[in-house]
C-alpha cells in the first residue's frame, strides 16, 4: 500500500515575521488578479443589458474621437411615448379610400331607416288590432300583420298593399268560430297614422271561417256528442243520451245549408236512438218513428220459443207479422206449428218491420222478455224531434258589424265546416 504523499503549502513571497528568511503566497490574493477589474457600474458583473447596447446602436462600429461626449453622440433621454399606437391607429383608418368610408356610412344609415320602419309596422299593428277589437266586440283582440316595404312610405301615401287579419274565437249564435283568417288588399287611410287614424276603404277582401268539429263537440254535445264530416255537406253525429236512467247511443245526421249571404244552419236528419244490441227508436212521425229490433235481436227471438209465443200472444204483433189469429193461436200450444211459423224465411225479415212502441208500452213483461227496459221503452216515446234535434242543430252568422262581408262555397272538410269571405269596398271605422 502506497503511503501518502504530503503537499507542500504554499510559500509566501514576503518573509514571516517569526521565521526569517521564509517567504509565503496568499491564494487569494493570486485569484484576484486573474479577474476583470472592478467595475463601480457594475458590481456584479453581469456584463452590458439590451438598453445599454440599444444606447450603444448608434456607436457600434463607429470610432470615438477624442473629445467628444454622450450628448454628441447621440439624443438624450425621453420618457416612452404611450400615445403613439392610438395615432397609428387613426393613421390606418385615415388611409380608408373616401368610397369605402361612404359606402360604410350609406349601410349605416340603411339600416337604421329599416329598423326605424320595422318599429312603425309592429306599433301600427298592435293600433289596428286594439281598434279592430272595440269596433267588433271582439273577445279577442285579432292578429294582424301589415305588408309591403317600406311601410313609411306607405303611409305617407295613405295606402296600404295587404293587411292580413286573424280572429280566434269569434262568437257566432249559439257556438263560436274557430278561426276566421282574412287579406285585404288596397287599403285607402282616412286620418293619418298612428296619431289621427278614423277608418279605412278595403278595395277588395277574400278570407275563410272555420266552425271546428271540436268546438262543435264541446259546445252542442257537452263532451258526450262527437261530430265528423260525413260528406261534403254532411256531418255525422254520434254520442250517449241518458234516458231514464240508462245511457242510450244516440246516431244522426246534419245537412249543411247557406242561411242568406251571411249565415249557415244545418238539418239534422235519420236520428235514431239505440238500446244496445236490442233495439232502435227513430224519433218523428210515422211510417219510420218507432222502436225496432236490431237484426240479431230478432234472430234470437225466431230460435226461442218462449219469446216467439209472447209476440204472437198479442193479436196486433201476429197480425204485422203476417200470422192469421187462428194459427198464431194454435202456435202457443203446439211447438212443430210454432217452429213452422218462426223458421219460415219471412218471419225475421217481418219481425224487424214491426214497431213495437206499443206492444212495449202496453206489455211491460213482453217488453221485459225482449230485453226492454219498459221504462227506458216509454221515456222513448215521449222524446220530442224538437228536443232532440236542438241538441244536434247550429246556426251561426257573422258579426252585424262586419258589414259587406259575405259567405260562399260552404262545405265540410276533416276539420270541420268551411266556408269562404268576399268583400269589397268595405268601410271600417269612420270613412267620411
Amino acid at each position: 500500500m502506497r503511503s501518502p504523499t504530503r503537499i507542500s503549502s504554499p510559500q509566501s513571497s514576503h518573509p514571516h515575521s517569526g521565521s526569517p528568511g521564509v517567504h509565503y503566497s496568499n491564494p487569494y490574493e493570486e485569484l484576484a488578479e486573474l479577474a476583470d477589474p472592478y467595475d463601480p457600474d457594475d458590481p456584479l458583473g453581469l456584463g452590458p443589458t439590451s438598453e445599454d447596447d440599444d444606447d450603444l446602436g448608434g456607436r457600434r462600429g463607429k470610432p470615438v474621437s477624442s473629445g467628444s461626449t454622450e450628448a454628441d453622440d447621440g439624443e438624450a433621454w425621453s420618457p416612452p411615448n404611450h400615445r403613439r399606437s392610438s395615432r397609428r391607429r387613426r393613421g390606418r383608418f385615415k388611409a380608408v379610400p373616401r368610397t369605402a368610408k361612404a359606402l360604410i356610412g350609406l349601410l349605416v344609415l340603411a339600416l337604421l331607416l329599416v329598423l326605424g320602419d320595422r318599429c312603425a309596422v309592429m306599433y301600427a299593428e298592435r293600433q289596428a288590432e286594439q281598434e279592430l277589437q272595440k269596433k267588433l266586440d271582439l273577445a279577442t283582440a285579432p292578429n294582424v300583420t301589415i305588408h309591403g316595404f317600406p311601410f313609411l312610405t306607405q303611409v305617407l301615401g295613405k295606402h296600404l298593399q295587404q293587411v292580413d287579419i286573424a280572429v280566434p274565437d269569434v262568437a257566432a249564435d249559439r257556438v263560436s268560430l274557430a278561426e276566421v283568417r282574412a287579406q285585404a288588399q288596397g287599403i285607402r287611410i282616412v286620418g293619418d297614422l298612428p296619431s289621427s287614424f278614423r277608418g279605412a276603404v278595403v278595395s277588395r277582401m277574400k278570407g275563410d271561417v272555420l266552425l271546428s268539429f271540436e268546438d262543435l263537440s264541446r259546445e252542442l254535445g257537452a263532451s258526450q256528442v262527437r261530430f265528423r264530416a260525413l260528406g261534403p255537406s254532411s256531418v255525422r253525429a254520434d254520442g250517449k243520451l241518458p234516458v231514464a236512467g240508462q245511457q242510450v247511443s244516440l246516431h244522426a245526421q246534419a245537412h249543411i245549408q247557406r242561411q242568406g249571404d251571411r249565415g249557415i244552419s244545418t238539418s239534422v236528419t235519420d236520428m235514431r236512438l239505440d238500446i244496445p244490441g236490442i233495439a232502435s227508436y227513430r224519433p218523428g212521425p210515422e211510417p219510420r218513428a218507432g222502436l225496432y229490433l236490431h237484426k240479431k235481436a230478432a234472430t234470437r227471438i225466431s230460435e226461442d220459443s218462449e219469446k216467439a209465443r209472447a209476440l204472437l200472444a198479442i193479436p196486433s204483433v201476429a197480425e204485422k207479422l203476417g200470422v192469421p189469429p187462428a194459427e198464431a193461436g194454435q202456435a202457443l200450444n203446439d211447438g212443430q206449428k210454432l217452429d213452422r211459423i218462426t223458421g219460415s224465411p219471412h218471419f225475421v225479415p217481418a219481425l224487424l218491420a214491426v214497431n213495437l212502441v206499443r206492444a212495449a208500452n202496453d206489455h211491460p213483461d213482453l217488453a221485459r222478455k225482449l230485453g226492454i227496459d219498459p221504462m227506458v221503452a216509454a221515456a222513448l216515446t215521449r222524446l220530442k224531434v224538437p228536443e232532440l234535434t236542438d241538441k244536434l242543430e247550429l246556426s251561426f252568422q257573422l258579426p252585424k258589424k262586419a258589414k259587406g262581408i259575405r259567405l260562399a262555397n260552404i262545405g265540410v272538410s276533416p276539420e270541420g265546416i268551411r266556408a269562404d269571405l268576399v268583400g269589397a269596398e268595405l268601410n271600417f271605422g269612420k270613412t267620411r
